[in-house]
């Protein structure tokens, strides 16, 4: 069974964490079953950048991100070549690292 370590994020982990994950399973997925509070304004449609994280081991164990995907990964704040969105990206049979960007760009919550 993979292991995902989330690195420590001020708001949302700060002391990080490492859960277990089953293949096949959003990164996201796995966060919030772990009370690992990733925002995800879309509710997981990939129709946003909330849940846009860094994959800083495994990546190359994921499937390829969607055109779609790529297309809002270009819009995400502080991109990366390994970032991704939690919602899209699906866990293999490999441990990840995953760190939680400081911002993310939120439409919702800055028109208001």
């Amino acid at each position: 069974m993979p292991r995902i370590t989330f690195l420590p994020h001020e708001v949302v982990c700060p002391d990080g964490a490492t859960v277990e994950a089953e293949s096949n399973e959003s990164i996201l997925n796995v966060a919030l079953r772990n009370n690992i509070p990733i925002e995800h304004a879309c509710e997981k449609s990939c129709a946003c950048t909330t849940c846009h994280v860094i994959v800083r081991k495994g990546f190359d164990s994921l499937d390829d991100a969607s055109e779609n995907e790529e297309d809002y990964l270009d819009k995400a704040w502080g991109l990366e070549s390994e970032s991704r969105l939690s919602c899209q990206a699906v866990v293999g049979d490999e441990d990840l690292e995953i760190e939680i960007p400081k911002y993310t760009i939120n439409m919702v919550s800055e028109s208001h």
